[in-house]
Parts: structure tokens; C-alpha cells; sequence
């Protein structure tokens, strides 16, 4: 069986575009981004052999979830020009790379990741999803984990390796509770709002005791702190939201798992008309001796 990459394009494009310090092609073109992408795919690729990677850019309006709570990711600025513009030039990188890419108006790119996650692994694949979306710990199993991205404050850490233990460890719950842990803490990236005072140690300990958030809900009236007795009664109805919010939508159609080739002489090309030059000396090595890489 095969080893995946799958990629959360914004998240990663994001963090090359924030990582980066401001880098311009001659005519004032940003590639900060461009830099950061290319250079992040290498480094996966080089520490761990996979034998294809699937890229998922989103194209906005995750309409299922904006159904249910009209301000969903209402609360996110939008993105930055300079970065808006070298989208183009990710992907078209992409592609070249021998990276698919799958992207679908009015479903999260989450959703589809999480999907192609899934069935890959229910096909006995390896996979790893490159992202620091939490979300994601809720499909982590022996067969799909998460490279975190290395931390800003101390980078040296690399890419690490989160594990269904480490799940466990980081947030107190398994992969299973996951979705019931970010209903009730709440999850300030994607504007949902979790029971107020109610941290990650109050919700791990709860689903701990009472096995999932209906299960909280159940025991209502037994909860400690006894404060939160009523305060959980009252907003039954919005957890069980919040629930159907943080639940990553596995019943996606899925793309081929088939590795593709780069295309080198686009690679070259693109990284020339970017004026990207030590990235163009490290793709002439790369892709001359791919043995070596």
C-alpha cells in the first residue's frame, strides 16, 4: 500500500505567506508565499517519501455549515492582497510539481481532505495531513496522522508527528471525542462560540465521565462545578449545533489516488518568470537527480 500527503493548501500558503519576510520579483511582484511553498513541499517530501500528495484549496462558501450558523468564520479578516495574488501561482506550482489539487465551490476544503483521508486509509494507505487545523484529530487513526507544522516560536522543532496518542495527550480526549470537546470549548477560528467559562480541562474531564456531549448532556444536573448545571441546560440546543459545526463531513466523493509526475520543464519555467532563483538552482538539482531527493 501507498503513502499520502494530504495538504491543507491555505493553511500552508498561509503560513509560507506569514513565515517569510517580504520578498518581491524585480517588478514588485510578491513570492514570499511562493518561496514558502515550494521550500515546505521539498522539506515533506524529502523527510518522508510519499508516494503521491493531494493538495485542498478552498473556494468559500461552506454552505451546509452557514445554514446552521450564519456567522460561521464570519469573524475572519480577509486575505491579505499580496497573498491573494500569488494564489494563482501556487497552484499553477502545484500542478507542476506532480501535486493534484482538488478544490470544490460551497464545500470546505476540511470536508474534502478529511474525506479522501478516510477512504484512502479504509483502503489500508498510509496518510498524513499537513495542517495545524485541530480539527483534524477527530479522523486520526493508526493509519492517518498529522504533521504539525514547526512552531513559530522555536522552529527548529521541524515538522512533528501527531499520533492518536498524541491526541490524546494534547487535548485529553481521543480522536472520537474530538468534535465533542470543540463543541463545548468552542473554536474562535471558525467563530463558534463554546459554553462561557468552560476550558479544555472542565470539557476533557466531562466527556471523560460521560463519553460524548449527549452524554454531558444527560448528566446535566450531576456536572461539576455545579455552576454550569443550568448554564448546560440552557444551551442544549446550541452545543448540539455546535456539535453538527465541528463534525468533519466524511461522505464526500473522493478524487483518484493515481501519484502524478512532475512536469519539470514547467517547474523551470515557473520558477524563472518568479525570478525565484536559488529555488530555480535547487529544482534544476532536484529534479535532475530525483534519486538524490
Amino acid at each position: 500500500m501507498a503513502k499520502w500527503l494530504l495538504i491543507d493548501g491555505f493553511n500552508l500558503a498561509y503560513r509560507g505567506f506569514f513565515a517569510i519576510p517580504e520578498l518581491t520579483r524585480a517588478d514588485g511582484f510578491p513570492t514570499n508565499a511562493l518561496h514558502g511553498w515550494v521550500k515546505s513541499i521539498w522539506k515533506l517530501q524529502d523527510q518522508e517519501r510519499p508516494d503521491g500528495t493531494i493538495v485542498f484549496f478552498d473556494l468559500g462558501g461552506a454552505q451546509d455549515r452557514l445554514a446552521l450558523h450564519p456567522e460561521y468564520k464570519a469573524q475572519r479578516e480577509e486575505m491579505p492582497e499580496a497573498l491573494e495574488k500569488q494564489l494563482p501561482y501556487v497552484k499553477r506550482l502545484t500542478r507542476a510539481m506532480g501535486l493534484q489539487g482538488v478544490e470544490q465551490e460551497g464545500v470546505e476544503s476540511d470536508d474534502l481532505l478529511a474525506s479522501q483521508a478516510v477512504a484512502l486509509s479504509r483502503d489500508g494507505h498510509e496518510v498524513l495531513i499537513v495542517s495545524s487545523d485541530k480539527d483534524f484529530a477527530q479522523i486520526v487513526t493508526d493509519r492517518v496522522q498529522i504533521m504539525l507544522p514547526p512552531p513559530t516560536a522555536n522552529p527548529k522543532l521541524g515538522w512533528r508527528l501527531l499520533t492518536a496518542a498524541g491526541v490524546m495527550e494534547k487535548f485529553g480526549v481521543p480522536p472520537a471525542q474530538i468534535a465533542d470537546y470543540l463543541a463545548l470549548v468552542g473554536d474562535t477560528s471558525d467563530n463558534i462560540l463554546g459554553l462561557d467559562g468552560v476550558g479544555p480541562k472542565t470539557a476533557a474531564k466531562w466527556l471523560q465521565a460521560h463519553g460524548s456531549l449527549e452524554g454531558v448532556l444527560a448528566s446535566a444536573s450531576q456536572l461539576k462545578p455545579d455552576r454550569f448545571r443550568d448554564l448546560v441546560q440552557a444551551k442544549a440546543d446550541a452545543l448540539r449545533i455546535n456539535r453538527q459545526l465541528t463534525t468533519l463531513n466524511l461522505a464526500l466523493s473522493v478524487v483518484p489516488a493515481t501519484p502524478v509526475a512532475p512536469v519539470v520543464t514547467d517547474i523551470f519555467r515557473l520558477l524563472a518568470e518568479l525570478e525565484m532563483k536559488n529555488c530555480l538552482a535547487e529544482a534544476q538539482k532536484r529534479y535532475a537527480q530525483p534519486e538524490l531527493f
